[in-house]
């Protein structure tokens, strides 16, 4: 089989091709109403792959996965309003970005739960700011897209100065199925 993206250079880490090459193509069966699977945005999100040596290029798979997930909530979109109409579509995407709005309220330093006493933390300033910018999307009507979110990449480090991983990890989550679904 024909490598379906680009390897790592020189001797860099990338995603194990077995597993990228199984994902895609399975992928692609649901999509094409071949597999009678289901796999949702949130599916694509989230998949994630070892890293090997002559892996997939990062940035090529990620860009893949990237028109994936819109590709699949263009289809959920697309399928949701032909059963239930676009108001209602409408309806469930606000309805999901107000559940943004409490934590996007929340003082700067205290969006999050703190990082556990010894544990590793995405940094809290680095957090907030994306915090602004999704704010000021939903707010004002500032530029920001679902690949600028699902690309930032937060410093890690530990104590008074980070949040718990996994709950930014959840909301961003949740941010970006808001984003991907409105644009």
């Amino acid at each position: 089989m024909a490598d379906l993206f680009r390897r790592a250079r020189g001797g860099n880490r990338g995603y194990d091709v077995e597993e990228v090459n199984a994902f895609f193509a399975r992928a692609q069966a649901i999509y094409e109403g071949k597999s009678p699977e289901r796999m949702t945005p949130q599916d694509v999100r989230t998949v994630s792959f070892s890293r090997v040596a002559r892996g997939y290029d990062d940035a090529a798979v990620d860009g893949a996965l990237d028109r994936l997930d819109a590709a699949f909530t263009r289809k959920e979109r697309a399928a949701f309003i032909e059963r239930q109409g676009q108001q209602a579509w409408l309806d469930r995407v606000v309805e999901r970005a107000t559940t943004l709005y409490d934590r996007l309220s929340r003082p700067a330093g205290e969006k999050f739960s703190p990082a556990p006493r010894g544990k590793p933390g995405y940094d809290k300033h680095q957090v907030d700011l994306l915090c602004q910018r999704l704010s000021d999307y939903f707010n004002n009507g500032k530029a920001l897209t679902s690949t600028e979110v699902r690309h930032s990449v937060f410093a890690v480090t530990r104590g008074k100065k980070g949040y718990a991983i996994a709950p930014v990890d959840a909301f961003l989550d949740r941010a970006l199925e808001v984003l991907v679904a409105a644009e």
